[in-house]
């Protein structure tokens, strides 16, 4: 895992009042939600950096109003692939 410094102005964490701590965890949240609504990271990827389950995810993704990304195409892809091991309907 790689660590990142960034250095604020004592006044910008005051004006945050938030601890050090959780201004790094409102940081990285920021990072991974921009990374995920640019198709950089999946929705796993998100709950593993973030130590989330699957619904804290979800609420967490929600709540910021992230959209999933899934297409029709996504739709139709898995359609196919339940088609393949489950038999058509």
């Amino acid at each position: 895992m790689a660590a990142i410094t960034i250095e604020l102005p004592d006044t910008i964490v005051r004006d945050l009042g938030q601890t050090p701590g959780e201004i790094t965890r409102r940081v990285l949240e920021a990072v991974v939600l921009e990374a995920y609504r640019s198709e950089r990271l999946s929705r796993g990827q998100v709950s593993r950096v973030l130590g989330l389950s699957w619904q804290e995810t979800e609420d967490f993704l929600a709540k910021h109003g992230i959209p999933y990304h899934y297409t029709i195409d996504d739709l139709n892809a898995d359609r196919a692939n339940l088609d393949r091991v489950l038999g058509p309907p």
